[in-house]
């Protein structure tokens, strides 16, 4: 009977420690689970789209040193160092810029342009006449990412220009009056620099510096009867400023 007595004791004590190991460890994994940090899916972030576009005041301000002119049966007028000079002009101009990773881009240039045409070293003061300029401009560019909202750039690529709507001015100097006159439509390197500086996300703020060599071959008519050809060496740098907007 006193065995039966120990038994039961023991069982029970036994029962008692099971209970109360049961009860800590799931008392333990509560705590566990009302400290364990709680993981927030943090919403997806829209990827900034590779366009932008430029809207911008251009000033195209052409460097004619250089040029050459040719009088068919004048050598007097001829001369390695004269030819046609274009005036200075502004305009506005779009363009469009794609980025291929956050430092490297290409941008092509849009505008038209209204030239007045007159000649320099001897044939100062004779007015040639006026033509259009179409001066479309692809550069591949290298944007610097390390100067907070400023952004500066470099670029290189190529112009081409087509020059239409072309007017001789038939006025007189001298004796002498252009009735005709032909600029052939040619392709030039460019180089550039600018910055962006950015207002927010989309917008900002440019200025852009180009360089351009553009050296077409013309030719012309005096008094109807004189053949005149050369070179125009044009050169314009581009110089602008605007606004950028990046989508």
């Amino acid at each position: 009977m006193e065995t039966s007595m120990r038994v039961r004791t023991v069982l029970a004590t036994a029962s008692v420690l099971v209970t109360a190991t049961s009860a800590a460890s799931i008392s333990a994994r509560g705590a566990d689970l009302d400290q364990a940090p709680i993981y927030y899916k943090a919403p997806p972030i829209a990827p900034c789209s590779p366009w932008m576009i430029r809207l911008r005041v251009l000033g195209v301000l052409p460097d004619s040193a250089g040029s050459s002119v040719n009088v068919a049966g004048t050598p007097s007028l001829s001369s390695p160092s004269s030819g046609l000079s274009l005036s200075d002009q502004a305009i506005p101009e779009l363009d469009i810029t794609y980025f291929f990773t956050k430092h490297v881009a290409a941008e092509l240039i849009l505008g038209v342009t209204s030239h007045h045409i007159s000649g320099n070293g001897v044939l100062t003061g004779l007015d040639i006449g006026k033509a259009w300029l179409l001066p479309p401009t692809l550069t591949l560019q290298y944007h610097f990412t390390d100067f907070g909202p400023l952004k500066p750039y470099i670029g290189a690529g190529i112009n081409y220009t087509a020059f239409f709507n072309q007017s001789a001015a038939h006025t007189s100097l001298a004796g002498l009056a252009v009735t005709d006159l032909h600029i052939k439509n040619k392709f030039g390197a460019a180089i550039q620099f600018g910055f962006d500086y950015m207002l927010d996300r989309h917008w900002g703020l440019n200025f852009d510096v180009k360089k351009l060599w553009l050296r077409p071959e013309y030719s012309a008519t005096v008094n109807n009867a004189i053949a005149v050809t050369g070179r125009a060496n044009i050169d314009p740098w581009l110089v602008s400023g605007g606004v950028a907007y990046k989508f």
